[in-house]
């Protein structure tokens, strides 16, 4: 990609956080003091055992730099807008997605720049090998993330009739965005991208797998809901794509860092339609209160 296709790919992200922030109020934050444990179960799974288990997926598997890379970037990210449109056609806990998603990408402003930095020492050979300048990633991550979800927050708090009433429409073109991102990345790297696709499918689809079913049997294992089971389970498992997509070609210059994600980007929805059809899986509570929960 060049330089014009990063500036667009950036705008992009930042029109997609923006319009998760037109979601997002003060009390999505809060939940974290109100409801401890199915926040502090959700946040363990996305912040430490997603890049545990995409390292383990790159090492047992043997990939190439590139690929292994990629997965370690995908990994990094948190959930995005996806991950909470996907919650709600699956009936999950939507505050609790929303809120995961919420803390989850501040809290990646400081860890992403540290695990791609891992990434790139442990996986890339001497003639890939770059050094990622954690300040300027974090600057980057702020503008393209932090800074729109704030702005969108702002309006939704002082303009909240205009909010609600752009938060669809905004929603709409986040997925159509997301989309276009994707094959804008596979028109991209088409001379490699078919090469890619044979050793990058099996690890995106271990990981989106893998990673979901790991955050629901932690929230069984918890004795959470089952709203809150599906949350977890789709944050942990449906990451945000375009951010990773947008890193790989701005943060790192290398569109090929994005292959992964974006073919991720396309077999996460298969995986995430069989959630939406099974939502009454066995061992988990369907009758345990946000209040009771709360008490615990």
């Amino acid at each position: 990609m060049n330089s014009t296709s990063g500036i667009i790919l950036a705008i992009s992200l930042i029109i997609i956080m923006f319009g998760m922030g037109l979601s997002l109020t003060l009390s999505d934050f809060k939940r974290v003091v109100t409801y401890p444990k199915a926040m502090i179960i959700g946040l363990i799974c996305q912040m430490l055992l997603l890049p545990m288990i995409g390292y383990f997926i790159a090492i047992s598997l043997s990939l190439s730099p590139t690929t292994a890379i990629g997965i370690m970037l995908l990994a990094a990210c948190p959930g995005g807008p996806t991950s909470n449109m996907l919650t709600y056609l699956a009936k999950g806990d939507l505050a609790l997605s929303v809120s995961l998603t919420a803390v989850s990408s501040i809290i990646s402003i400081l860890t992403i720049p540290f695990i791609v930095q891992f990434a790139m020492e442990e996986f890339s050979n001497e003639s890939m090998a770059i050094s990622v300048d954690a300040i300027t990633m974090i600057k980057q991550l702020l503008v393209i993330v932090i800074i729109p979800v704030g702005i969108g927050m702002l309006i939704k708090n002082k303009f909240e009739a205009f909010a609600n009433k752009m938060e669809k429409p905004v929603k709409i073109a986040s997925a159509i965005i997301f989309v276009l991102v994707i094959i804008g990345v596979t028109i991209s790297v088409k001379d490699v991208f078919m090469s890619y696709l044979s050793e990058a499918g099996l690890p995106a689809i271990l990981l989106n797998v893998s990673t979901m079913t790991i955050g629901f049997l932690m929230a069984v294992l918890f004795k959470l809901t089952r709203p809150q089971a599906i949350s977890i389970s789709i944050e942990t498992g449906i990451q945000n794509g375009t951010l990773a997509i947008t890193l790989a070609t701005i943060a790192l210059n290398n569109p090929e860092y994005s292959i992964v994600p974006a073919i991720y980007g396309l077999l996460m929805f298969i995986t995430a339609t069989v959630i939406i059809f099974i939502r009454k899986p066995l061992g988990v509570k369907d009758e345990l209160s946000l209040e009771k929960d709360a008490a615990n």
